[in-house]
Order: structure tokens, then C-alpha cells, then sequence
């Protein structure tokens, strides 16, 4: 009902009747695209699901990833190398590009000339993913993804201001797969209505998946002094610039660790007054068995931080995402995939 009064909607669906119409073009490239991205703001994990497509692509075919770079201090199209600043390319690119050296990851406000230029100049591309490009319709992608955050799902949100989605719900039918993302608690029943909901607006794959956790290791591999120690009796002081910190401290507590959180803004940068504070707060945690806990896109924004304390950078890990498709369906999501991108990379 909101919506009705809500010029954001009225714009939003204005832009996309025109390019329904074709008032506004949409480019198609002879190459595959797969687009992985959402109609809500923040937090529906597009960086896991595209590491999770990267690594399952990446052995068989060359690929790139083509990002708007949210965040960056810089514009335009940047390809990233070795010696390229987080702060050029934002940190979601740069945390990929570190996990995932031997593949091409560019940025680009405008993703065909960010796809233009990528064929330019890389040889033997055969397959672009596009971070968060749902809404870019400039460039009409092979295959849609489009993730639904189980917490909180589309049907029970408003478009922006009044609620969080970037376009109506109408947006489902552009997509070519729908996946649940954390659905650690989602019921059979619950499930089976999700499924009937988005049936009902187009007849296409819907997928559950859920965030699992890696490994910690040190974001200073040089200064780390001790191990990443988190079980009964340990302490944490939990440092995230993400959309929805909940379910990561509470994997942290299960295993038993008391959790201090200081939670800033998605993609915060953070300056030399927070790291004051955090040297603080962690110097009035009690104990010996205290370490700090962040996530790896929040390290990539503490790599070339000067003013972080050394005792941080001894004590603080990293603990990595993965993403895990539900109920024995992780073949048929990937051979979706490996299919499209088989069949269309004959015509590249």
C-alpha cells in the first residue's frame, strides 16, 4: 500500500517498464554472463554465492568478475593487479581478487564498458560474473541469480524509504533462479511456501542455501602471537562493517566464547578515533584468552591501516564464509550453471 504514495516506487518501476519496452536498451554480449545480485539493500550474502560460483567455474573456464566497486575512492573502470589499493577497486572486489589471484576482477560504475574493456584486454575470457548488477539493466545478463535473505524476506518489505527493497517484487520474474540465503533455521514448511510464492510469480529453479564458517587465521600473519583460540572460557571482541553482524556472533557464542560486539556501518572506513576505541574496548576485556574476530571483507579495509595498534595486530583473525547449498541440491544448482555457461561459451 505504501508504495502507492512513494515516488521511489513510481521511478523504479517507470525505469523498468521502459526497459521492458525497450525505450531503454539493454545489451547483450556473445559471451556469458552470469549476474548474481537482489532487489533489497544490504546483507543477502551476493560476495559468498560469488566466490562459491568462482570456485566452481574457475577450473574449467577463464573467468572475470565485473563489480560496481561500492565504496572505492576512485571511478570509472579499474582492473585490479597485484599493487591495486582496496580503497581503488572497494573491498568485496579486493577480498575476491586476493582469494582468487588467478582470475580478472574489475570495476566498473558502468558494466558494459566494464565488459567492453575486459574483452579488450584479457584474452580468452569465456565467462563474466557481475557482482550485484540485478538492477543494471543496461546489460541484459545469460543468467540471473537473485538472492533472497530468508530473514527477511521481499514479500513482508516495502521499497525504499519506507522498507529496504530497491524495486517491486516484479522484479522476481527477470530472474532465472531464486536462492534462500540463511537458511540455517528455515523449516520443510517453510520452505515449501517459498517455493509455491515465487512458482506463482514465474515457474523457474528455487534453491536453499546456508553460510558456512572457515577456518580463523591472522589478517598479520607477521605479527600474529598465539592461536585463534575460541571455545568455553575464551573472550572475543567481535569488530564487523557489515549489514547484519547477528548471526555471525552468534556462531562465535555457540562455541562457547563471550562476545563483546562493536558494530560499525556496512563498508565503514575506519579511521584512526576507531581505532582508538577499539584498542580500548579490547584492553577492558579481562583475561588472557582474548582475541579479536573480524570479517574478511572488514579485513581487507584494516590491511594498509598504519594507526592500528600492535597489539591488535598480533591477537586479531579473520573467520571466513562459505556458502553451502541445502537439502542435496548442490548438483543440480551447479550443473544449472555449468550448463548455461557449456552451452554459451561455444558462441563466445
Amino acid at each position: 500500500m505504501l508504495d502507492i504514495i512513494n515516488p521511489y516506487a513510481w521511478v523504479t518501476t517507470a525505469r523498468n517498464k521502459a526497459f521492458d519496452f525497450g525505450i531503454l536498451n539493454s545489451r547483450k554480449f556473445d559471451i556469458p554472463t552470469i549476474c548474481i545480485g537482489n532487489i533489497s539493500v544490504g546483507g543477502t550474502g551476493k560476495t559468498p554465492h560469488t566466490e562459491y560460483i568462482v570456485k566452481l567455474l574457475k577450473e574449467k573456464y577463464r573467468i572475470a568478475v565485473l563489480s560496481r566497486g561500492y565504496g572505492r575512492n576512485s571511478h570509472g573502470y579499474i582492473k585490479a593487479t597485484d599493487r591495486t589499493a582496496m580503497q581503488q577497486i572497494g573491498d568485496e572486489p579486493f577480498q575476491i581478487k586476493n582469494k582468487f589471484n588467478d582470475i580478472c576482477v574489475a570495476v566498473c560504475e558502468k558494466r558494459v564498458t566494464g565488459i567492453e574493456n575486459l574483452l579488450a584486454e584479457e584474452n580468452g575470457i569465456q565467462a563474466i560474473l557481475l557482482d550485484d548488477a540485478f538492477q543494471h539493466r543496461y546489460v541484459k545478463a545469460g543468467l540471473n541469480i537473485l538472492l533472497i535473505d530468508s530473514n527477511r524476506p521481499v514479500w513482508r518489505d516495502c521499497i525504499l524509504p519506507f522498507g529496504r527493497l530497491r524495486e517491486s517484487l516484479a522484479g522476481i520474474k527477470r530472474a532465472d533462479i531464486v536462492v534462500m540465503t540463511k537458511c540455517d533455521n528455515v523449516t520443510a514448511e517453510e520452505q515449501k511456501w517459498c517455493r509455491e510464492y515465487i512458482k506463482k510469480r514465474k515457474d523457474i529453479p528455487v534453491f536453499f542455501s546456508a553460510m558456512q564458517y572457515g577456518a580463523l587465521y591472522p589478517v598479520f600473519p607477521k605479527a600474529a602471537k598465539g592461536e585463534a583460540t575460541v571455545g568455553t572460557g575464551s573472550k572475543v571482541l567481535l569488530l564487523t562493517g557489515i549489514a547484519r553482524p547477528a548471526p555471525l556472533k552468534a556462531e562465535i557464542e555457540s562455541r562457547g566464547a563471550e562476545v563483546t560486539l562493536m558494530q560499525y556501518s556496512d563498508h565503514h572506513n575506519f579511521s584512526d578515533k576507531d581505532f582508538n576505541e577499539i584498542a580500548a574496548t579490547f584492553d577492558r576485556i579481562e583475561g588472557e584468552k582474548k582475541i579479536v574476530i573480524t570479517t574478511e571483507k572488514d579485513a581487507t579495509r584494516l590491511l594498509d591501516a598504519q594507526a592500528l595498534p600492535q597489539g591488535i595486530k598480533e591477537r586479531i583473525f579473520a573467520l571466513p564464509i562459505e556458502v553451502k547449498i541445502l537439502d542435496g541440491e548442490e548438483k543440480m544448482f551447479n550443473q544449472i550453471i555449468e550448463d548455461y555457461v557449456a552451452k554459451n561459451s561455444r558462441n563466445s
